[in-house]
């Protein structure tokens, strides 16, 4: 990644996970305005975006799990140095704006719900997918959840649960808000819950 200072009128590009998106989008003009740099922000799961890094694409900075990030300072790929802690991230669920929320309290309810959901969807390439996956094996209800779920490699699931074409979306809470016409029904219990770095 380009460690040069920009010029004002130049163009800065940005690589982040999906979770910065609800963000990003206040802070990008309010950016552009005071800096006179256009930021040009791609978005993807971080798996995703270490493929392309390692195809060759690169940025000028870039806001990934904190895992990513190492792995990129470890390849000589970005300045370790520069590495900075912006937030810390659990996964949740949300449901269409005005829908019921079942109860998530705890991991029997929340076990509950997901099995009584007539459909969820979930990543399967993002931090939260990838640990949702791992989750559903060690409460036993991989098979039943899977037969229902939609799944997508990164974006932002809410999407689906807006659209009316899922019921449940389990995500990043940033990614979730991130959604209109969506509301978050809340965090996972503390006991399986997975909290992510997001690092700059």
């Amino acid at each position: 990644m380009a460690s040069e200072q920009k010029s004002v009128g130049s163009e800065l590009k940005l690589f982040t996970s999906n979770s910065m998106r609800g963000p990003l989008e206040p802070l990008k003009p309010e950016f552009e305005r005071a800096s006179g740099c256009k930021l040009v922000v791609s978005f993807d799961p971080a798996q995703i975006m270490l493929r392309r890094i390692a195809a060759g694409e690169s940025a000028d900075v870039a806001i990934l799990g904190k895992a990513a990030i190492d792995s990129l300072a470890e390849q000589g790929k970005i300045d370790g140095e520069s590495r900075r802690t912006l937030a810390r991230v659990g996964v949740g669920i949300a449901v269409r704006s005005g829908a019921p929320k079942p109860d998530i309290g705890s991991v029997d309810a929340l076990k509950r719900a997901l099995l009584e959901a007539k459909s969820i969807t979930y990543t399967t390439e993002g931090a939260s997918g990838l640990y949702f996956a791992g989750l559903i094996e060690r409460l036993g209800i991989a098979d039943q959840i899977k037969a229902k779920a939609r799944t997508q490699p990164g974006g932002l699931t809410a999407e689906l649960v807006a659209n009316g074409e899922v019921e449940l979306a389990v995500q990043q809470v940033p990614e979730l808000l991130a959604v209109r016409g969506v509301e978050l029904v809340g965090s996972l219990p503390q006991q399986v819950q997975n909290v992510s770095v997001v690092t700059a």
